[in-house]
């Protein structure tokens, strides 16, 4: 069983996430569903996972994110043996704006 238990009342929660239509929604959603300090780890495990994936050293992501080393360690364990929820959104995602920045260096 993964972290999260699987009842009704998580179900709900994602439902009506996929109920959102475009960035700015999911910006207010989760401005309230979240404190600032909540919102600001979230962004930040994903810029890390973001980083990992498209194959950036530990030092660069620390620098870059201000992650510590325990939580891109973390994030590259969630990678590497998670459920793929993090695979299945990158494939899914498309260009981002790391993908762009590295384009124009």
């Amino acid at each position: 069983m993964n972290k999260i238990d699987r009842n009704k009342k998580s179900d709900d929660l994602y439902e009506a996430i996929l109920t959102l239509r475009s960035v700015e929604e999911c910006k207010k959603f989760f401005e309230d569903l979240c404190s600032i300090t909540e919102l600001q780890a979230i962004e930040q495990r994903f810029n890390v996972a973001l980083r990992l994936d498209r194959g950036m050293s530990y030092n660069d992501i620390l620098q870059e994110t201000g992650a510590s080393s325990a939580t891109i360690s973390r994030v590259n364990r969630s990678l590497r043996y998670g459920s793929g929820g993090f695979n299945m959104a990158f494939d899914r995602l498309g260009p981002t704006e790391l993908d762009r920045k590295e384009k124009e260096d």
